[in-house]
């Protein structure tokens, strides 16, 4: 068998029927990061019948104006177990990448190892976690693992299956506040290429991508019918009737209160009061505040998310509010009916990375707690390893902190 390169149709129709296949992986991918700096190739392992065995989108990046080094973003379309063919589609790949300069290739396979409890958060390994070893044997370099979002992607992740989802079998806190976000009178719908602007404006401050890139992935991906952008708006005149009747009928609660600590005293009587008390503060807020948005009669949009549709399940590849508007829940809301929305169509839902730590010092801890209340899957995946195409210079660059200082990021909150 042999390396060679792919017509878009032959690699296309190949990732599309492989398990492994994600829409990393895709023509689609390969244009946007194509417009991010990288050139790409679509290889294939094929035999003398030209029988396609793997097939790989590797992206490569010059490092210097001698060497480049690639990237098989969520990894090689192969079947992993098969020992002979992993070790000699491998052997390929260095004589094949050496002739090109290449110093080393990225891999991350979506290959999940292990999945957490979600009540004890102890791991329950499978039998994936052999492929680490085949990996290892051949001469990949297993790198650090990260709890956090140091990796090229997410190590962690939450998947919902679709299938299975309903609001009633919802974590009781997220229940609650995608409950009180219906009231306030918020309004989801999907968008064109011109609300990338908008939903920027809810990502920008911790996201280390400008609004182009976002613009681009939206362009190439709609060409397809395989991204969704949806908004979240407000409804002034809606939240104005709702703060009204929220603070009227609090207000009730509240003069009720009154009238039985008055009548008899005692810590219980005096909590609800206060807690009452706190409510009425807060609807009366919003009253004023909806009673000023809705005099200026002005659509506000307040979250938005960005969704790709890739075979049977969806990806909401970014989200984000603004955190004004915090109090009413946006978030919850936005991902709520974007599951409820593709649950006849699709499978499962990814949500996009979370942390293997889930202490509550975690400082991403309420991102975890956030996505843990929507019930999903919790998977570890098998992490990131080098492939050595020139071991000489890779070594070196590793020694002297050059790779270290190219992949340096920032850690990105989601």
């Amino acid at each position: 068998m042999h390396i060679r390169e792919l017509n878009i149709k032959e690699f296309e129709n190949f990732v599309e029927n492989n398990p492994l296949g994600n829409h990393n992986q895709s023509f689609n991918y390969a244009l946007l990061m194509a417009e991010n700096g990288y050139d790409y190739e679509l290889i294939g392992y094929v035999d003398e019948y030209n029988r396609i065995y793997a097939a790989s989108l590797i992206l490569i990046k010059k490092i210097n104006y001698l060497f480049k080094y690639g990237y098989a973003p969520k990894g090689f379309i192969i079947d992993y177990f098969n020992k002979k063919l992993l070790k000699e589609f491998t052997d390929d790949l260095i004589i094949y990448y050496k002739k090109k300069h290449l110093v080393f290739i990225k891999i991350n396979p979506e290959i999940a190892i292990c999945e957490i409890n979600p009540k004890t958060k102890e791991k329950e390994y499978n039998c994936n976690i052999e492929v680490k070893d085949n990996l290892l044997d051949l001469g990949y370099v297993k790198l650090k693992d990260n709890l956090y979002f140091e990796s090229m992607i997410p190590k962690y992740n939450g998947i919902v299956n679709l299938k299975d989802f309903d609001l009633k079998k919802l974590n009781k806190n997220t229940r609650n506040k995608i409950k009180r976000a219906e009231t306030k009178g918020l309004k989801i719908e999907i968008a064109d290429r011109s609300g990338i602007d908008i939903l920027y404006n809810f990502v920008k401050r911790k996201r280390d991508k400008n609004a182009f890139y976002y613009k681009d992935y939206y362009n190439v991906f709609s060409k397809s019918n395989n991204i969704d952008l949806f908004l979240v708006s407000l409804n002034t005149h809606y939240f104005l009737l709702n703060a009204k009747s929220s603070y009227e009928q609090e207000l009730e609660i509240n003069n009720k209160l009154n009238t039985k600590l008055i009548e008899n005293q005692n810590t219980k009587k005096l909590n609800l009061k206060m807690n009452s008390d706190r409510k009425l503060l807060s609807y009366k807020n919003d009253v004023l505040e909806a009673t000023r948005k809705n005099s200026e009669n002005s659509k506000i949009y307040i979250a938005g998310a960005l969704v790709i549709k890739y075979k049977n399940r969806i990806n909401i590849v970014m989200s984000g509010f603004d955190t004004h508007y915090k109090r009413f829940n946006p978030n919850y809301f936005l991902h709520y009916h974007i599951l409820e929305y593709y649950k006849k169509y699709y499978d499962f839902a990814d949500l996009n990375g979370m942390t293997g730590d889930f202490s509550k010092n975690n400082p991403y801890h309420g991102l975890n707690e956030f996505k843990l209340g929507f019930k999903p899957k919790v998977y570890e995946f098998i992490g990131e390893y080098d492939l050595k195409i020139n071991p000489a210079i890779y070594n070196s660059m590793v020694n002297s902190g050059k790779l270290a200082k190219i992949f340096n990021k920032t850690d990105i909150k989601k």
